[in-house]
């Protein structure tokens, strides 16, 4: 008996670690199917791979240089500090002159950012999209008047709200 015992606890040992591995075993990989189409030549866009974003090759990418800081006020105190961070998409090649202009589209910027904050722009869900979509309008705007039709688009890379 005492040479039985070990041997039936290395058996029940390996049926206990098998069935453990059998059963914890990672799902199999779900099969994939050829995007362009399925056995009838219908597309399958199931497990097609998402689309590339597209990128405007005569496009580049300005970052204004330091953040953009607006206070939000009430009954003539400050309640709030908004932070902006913000890049103009650019034809190709124009970067020299949005840095030569960038005192002016500072000024502007500012400008639409302080009318934004008095009119409720920055108060409660600040980062909405309707929100957001007419201060880049806005934005937008000004660098085209300051910079013509190089500008493409006005991103805001970076916002948030710091309440006092």
């Amino acid at each position: 008996m005492g040479k039985v015992f070990p041997v039936l606890l290395a058996l029940l040992g390996l049926v206990a670690g098998g069935g453990a591995g059998y059963f914890l075993k990672p799902a199999p990989e779900p099969a994939m199917v050829d995007p362009s189409g399925d056995a009838n030549g219908e597309p399958n866009h199931i497990n097609a791979p998402p689309a590339e974003p597209e990128v405007n090759p005569d496009s580049e990418f300005v970052k204004i240089n330091n953040q953009f800081v607006i206070p939000v006020v009430r009954d003539e105190k400050v309640v709030a500090l908004v932070v902006l961070s913000l890049s103009l998409e650019v034809t190709t090649g124009s970067r020299e002159a949005v840095y030569l202009r960038e005192p002016k589209l500072r000024d502007e910027f500012l400008q639409v950012m302080f009318n934004h904050a008095n009119s409720g722009g920055f108060d409660g869900v600040f980062t909405q999209t309707s929100k957001l979509t007419n201060l880049r309008r806005a934005l937008r705007e000004v660098a085209t008047s300051i910079l013509g039709t190089v500008v493409h688009d006005v991103l805001v890379t970076n916002i948030m709200r710091q309440d006092h």
